[in-house]
């Protein structure tokens, strides 16, 4: 057994600068080549971060700029058809107006017109009442000169 462990020393005391030298190149690795590795994946990551909150940022002013957009053009929107409503309910009260104006010009006309005829039927019917002996005298007269004649033949 102390030859074995005889060899194993020596085994590991050949490993010994194999060792040394490792550690010395994973600190120098390390320092040189990990350590700015590291530190410029870490300020991409950082970068990244802030880039993707930004085009957040970004995306929810826009998302707030359509929203305020389309309450702006609904408030627009109710305002014309507002102003379309009033001058309708305008147009329509005007309409209406002269349609009363043309109802009682022409309900005047037509009273007019109504005396008028009553007065010509009353006017007619004096003359008609004024002239009713003389036309029964001639009547009369035509009737007896027509059947005397006729009845001496």
């Amino acid at each position: 057994m102390g030859n074995l462990g005889h060899q194993l020393g020596e085994l590991f005391l050949g490993a010994v600068p194999t060792v040394l030298i490792l550690i010395v190149l994973y600190f120098i690795l390390k320092s040189l080549f990990f350590k700015p590795l590291l530190a410029v994946m870490a300020e991409r990551e950082k970068r990244t971060a802030g880039a993707q909150k930004a085009a957040e940022a970004a995306q929810a002013a826009a998302a707030e700029k359509v929203r305020q957009y389309q309450d702006a053009l609904k408030q627009e929107r109710a305002k014309v058809y507002g102003e379309q409503e009033a001058a309708r309910k305008k147009l329509l009260d005007e309409r209406a107006a002269l349609l009363k104006a043309s109802r009682g010009l022409a309900m005047t006309e037509v009273s007019a017109a109504k005396d008028r005829v009553a007065k010509e039927v009353a006017a007619a019917k004096r003359e008609l009442e004024a002239g009713v002996p003389q036309l029964a005298a001639e009547i009369a007269k035509r009737v007896l000169e027509t059947s005397s004649p006729s009845g001496a033949r």
